[in-house]
């Protein structure tokens, strides 16, 4: 199902893709690592918490959860901790409904897509290398944690900015269509003056997913010719 939304669509020539809880489903993996982390000191790693977090770069993710938690850790010391503990378990994530074909539909017409991605390049490698030609699929990929040119990560506008500046053609924020599943990856797209497509986890509350220009259950419902992109043909 399609929520209720009444912004009007403009016509795109180039997408752009969030990676972790939009094509994968790796945030249920990112909840294991940082519970797993949390239990030393007797904490609760709450959905409060969590949508603060989500499409942050990896150290400012660090600084938020030690901050909040008044762990007696470092925010790089407990960077470096997730990363050992998502390591372990980001090889088995697997693809979110709706990814796969709506990639291989824009590949087959041709629509310049990258992936713009909060993560660093060495965990995308792990976490898509099941996935890797369908991955291979991407002109380029972005990733904010690893990146020089990434200055801010998002709610920032730069990680988006970057990503369209990497296309040969050079579009201008206008013309491309992000599509992200946190609150923090909506605004920066916003910010970015690039149209979004949300699609949220539930426990996302209507006031978090309001920037978006069009907010879907699952990318199963995501329907191309409302951007003036190719429909889908039983594909």
């Amino acid at each position: 199902m399609v929520e209720v939304n009444s912004k009007i669509c403009e016509n795109v020539t180039h997408c752009i893709f969030d990676m972790d809880g939009l094509l994968l489903d790796t945030e249920k993996l990112y909840t294991q690592a940082t519970q797993s982390i949390l239990d030393e000191y007797g904490a609760t790693y709450s959905w409060e918490v969590k949508m603060k977090v989500m499409g942050l770069h990896s150290l400012e993710v660090g600084r938020i959860i030690v901050d909040t938690y008044n762990l007696p850790i470092t925010p790089e010391e407990y960077t470096n901790r997730q990363r050992a503990a998502t390591e372990k378990n980001m090889q088995d994530a697997e693809l979110m409904p709706g990814a796969e074909r709506l990639l291989r539909h824009l590949s087959k017409h041709k629509i310049p897509i990258a992936l713009a991605t909060s993560s660093a390049e060495n965990m995308v490698k792990i976490k898509t290398q099941n996935h890797q030609e369908l991955f291979n699929l991407f002109h380029h990929r972005v990733c904010g944690s690893s990146d020089p040119e990434v200055k801010n990560g998002k709610p920032a506008p730069d990680i988006f900015l970057v990503a369209a500046s990497r296309f040969p053609d050079k579009p201008q924020p206008k013309n491309c269509l992000v599509f992200e599943d946190a609150p923090n990856g909506v605004q920066a797209a916003c910010s970015a003056c690039m149209q979004s497509v949300m699609v949220p986890d539930e426990h996302i509350p209507p006031e978090m997913r309001k920037l978006a220009t069009k907010v879907l259950k699952s990318l199963e419902d995501f329907k191309p010719e409302e951007f003036g992109l190719p429909p889908f043909q039983d594909e």
